[in-house]
């Protein structure tokens, strides 16, 4: 009999009347015993009749009772069998004991009982066994929400297939905006015949419409240069599985009739406002072109950002043009500041160095003070054999600070140019772009998902070879009364000797431009090499980190440094550079521990392998063929474990999300 319910019992308040009734009939007695005896005779019959009653009562309420209790019992045996809810019991060595017929229709096994609880999915242990009491199951195609009642080893299994069949088709019905940009479709078209265009127009197109066609994706042009995409999530992810593999179509079409035509594409995502997606998008296409084109960049509604692509050098796009243009920006710019900071990335390499050189001249040139921000507990022995040097003349080096000093001085009119990096991070004082609403941005690295906002002015050019480079070019274009020493202008050759690896590495002719200008204001290719000189302590690190090389893949260099031994990043970026030099090695590796705890890793290659996005997984960046990252909270080993894993995605992929 159910629990809840209970047998009728005889009222309290009828035994209460019964009592009161027999007092009164002694009390008739005692006075009239004649009286006494008839209502005697009168309480016997309604006491027979009253028992008789509740004797019917009782006898009626316990069968219903009866009736109800099997009832009960029917319907929970029933529900148990027949509930549209999986039920499984399990042993302690998790073998199922029972299960309801329910759970027959996910396996095609008659019966589950006696079967490991791995047997309807590898998951399911494991997750019981990280203490979760509840958590998503797939057992085939179904989706199951599972409840784990530990104290009885019992399992209810909740069907949700069609729960995320819809959450899946609504996420794959999102829509998603993508602009395709033509990289270089002015330069190369403008000296072409009306034939000639006409049909390089036809054959992308046609590209293009067949490509959209086949995936289902709605392409529009909006001009000359640009297309709008409109697909949805599931498209998208079909795009990324193929690694976008309309950017190979496009560049070797194209690079049959050698015209150097590439796409970067800008795609934005996971908003179901179209203002904001619309945002999204030309943000994406922004930072693919920063990066120089050829490229696919995505980015959704939490900023989160991946790449595609980039597996060529970009192509030199500036002209002198612009180059007049930007220097013409900048001494404006200068003009209206009560004053100039310069600084670079922490540290600071030649070129950091050559190129806030070279802006802090064009400050003078233009008759405002200005500051050249430098640590010298952060500099590497070729910039501090430079920096020796410039004390040495009371003129120049009366305009380097300390970052300390900057902050001291800096006020909302202060102009701060930030040379040879775009990330907040990486400057030498980040609490400097809080102080001043003006800053301006030089550099020549790919841009990154990190980037100082709200610049004034943005010279970010990715095929340049060099900051100093395009400091030197802009230095032509500044007032005649400009004048470079000849420490000045050998500190702006060093800078673009040193990234171009002796103007061996992402050299263009504007680079020898620059180096022909340099040296025409003394520039002195001697003291470069005196400034390059290493200590013979540098060149055995350097050693001993090219010893422990393994070769991966054929062509892969990679060095990991001893245990206990740090190594600064100078040596680690040589050795890489050297371990380049060596016969069938394609990209180079160097992973070590460095003296603030991390461990750095430098990237170098030939450009066959894009360092840059290996690195960015890695959260680095750099460029196509020169890259490097620094990490915490892991060991020498744990980083070349996941450096492996990407260069393993890279090379089985195409290349890393």
């Amino acid at each position: 009999m159910p629990q809840f319910i209970t047998k009728p019992k005889m009222g309290s308040h009828l035994i209460g009347i019964y009592l009161l009734s027999f007092l009164l009939l002694i009390f008739i007695f005692y006075y009239h015993w004649i009286t006494g005896i008839i209502m005697s005779v009168l309480f016997a019959i309604s006491l027979y009749y009253s028992i008789h009653k509740e004797k019917q009562l009782v006898d009626r309420t316990e069968e219903y009772i009866s009736t109800l209790s099997y009832r009960v019992k029917k319907v929970g045996s029933e529900a148990l069998l027949e509930m549209p809810i999986g039920i499984v019991l399990y042993s302690e060595d998790f073998t199922i004991e029972w299960a309801n017929p329910y759970m027959s229709q996910f396996t095609e096994d008659e019966t589950i009982v006696g079967e490991q609880l791995a047997f309807l999915s590898p998951n399911l242990i494991s997750n019981m066994k990280d203490k979760q009491d509840s958590f998503t199951l797939k057992i085939e195609q179904y989706d199951f929400q599972v409840l784990n009642k530990k104290d009885e080893r019992l399992l209810y299994l909740f069907d949700r297939t069609k729960q995320v069949q819809i959450q899946n088709r609504y996420k794959n019905e999102q829509t998603v905006l993508g602009t395709i940009f033509l990289d270089n479709y002015d330069e190369i078209t403008q000296n072409m015949d009306d034939t000639a265009k006409s049909q390089i127009n036809s054959r992308v197109t046609s590209i293009l419409n067949e490509w959209s066609t086949l995936l289902g994706i709605y392409l529009k042009r909006t001009s000359q240069e640009r297309f709008l995409a409109v697909m949805n999530k599931q498209i998208l992810e079909e795009l990324e599985k193929s690694k976008f593999e309309i950017l190979d179509e496009v560049r070797e079409l194209i690079s049959d009739k050698n015209v150097p035509l590439t796409l970067s594409i800008g795609i934005g995502v996971g908003s179901e406002s179209l203002p904001e997606l619309g945002e999204l998008t030309q943000s994406s296409l922004d930072l693919a072109l920063g990066r120089g084109g050829d490229q696919v960049v995505i980015k959704d509604q939490e900023g989160k950002v991946r790449f595609y692509g980039g597996k060529t050098n970009p192509m030199e796009k500036r002209t002198r043009v612009r180059a007049r243009v930007i220097s013409h920006a900048l001494k404006e710019l200068v003009k209206a500041s009560d004053q100039v900071i310069i600084m670079g990335h922490k540290a600071p390499d030649m070129d950091s160095i050559g190129s806030a050189i070279g802006v802090l001249k064009i400050a003078q040139a233009n008759d405002v003070e200005s500051y050249l921000v430098i640590d010298e507990n952060d500099i590497d022995t070729g910039v501090q054999r430079l920096v020796e040097e410039i004390k040495d003349i009371d003129q120049l080096w009366s305009h380097f600070i300390d970052p300390e000093g900057a902050l001291d001085i800096a006020t909302k009119n202060t102009l701060l140019v930030i040379v040879d990096t775009h990330k907040p991070a990486l400057v030498q004082e980040e609490k400097l772009i809080q102080k001043t609403d003006h800053v301006v941005v030089i550099d020549h690295h790919r841009r990154g998902e990190e980037f100082i906002e709200h610049a004034t002015l943005v010279y970010m050019e990715p095929y340049a070879s060099s900051t100093a480079e395009l400091v030197t070019e802009l230095l032509e274009y500044q007032p005649s009364n400009l004048s470079l020493s000849m420490l000045e202008s050998t500190a702006l050759l060093a800078g673009i000797i040193v990234d171009t690896k002796s103007f061996t590495l992402r050299t263009g002719s504007r680079t020898f431009d620059a180096a022909s200008y340099l040296r025409s204001k003394g520039a002195d290719t001697v003291m470069v090499q005196k400034f390059l000189k290493e200590d013979l302590d540098i060149y055995v690190k350097r050693s001993r980190l090219i010893e422990n090389t393994n070769i991966y893949r054929g062509h892969v260099a990679i060095s990991l440094g001893e245990n206990g031994q740090t190594y600064g990043p100078v040596v680690i970026a040589q050795a890489a550079d050297t371990l380049l030099t060596m016969s069938g090695i394609e990209a180079s590796f160097v992973i070590s521990n460095r003296a603030d705890g991390r461990i750095g890793i430098s990237a170098r290659s030939l450009g066959e392998v894009n360092v840059q996005i290996i690195m960015e997984k890695m959260s680095g960046g750099g460029h196509l063929t020169n890259a490097a990252t620094q990490l915490e909270d892991v060991s020498v080993e744990e980083a070349h474990d996941w450096l492996k894993e990407i260069l393993e995605e890279y090379f089985e992929g195409g290349d890393p999300e």
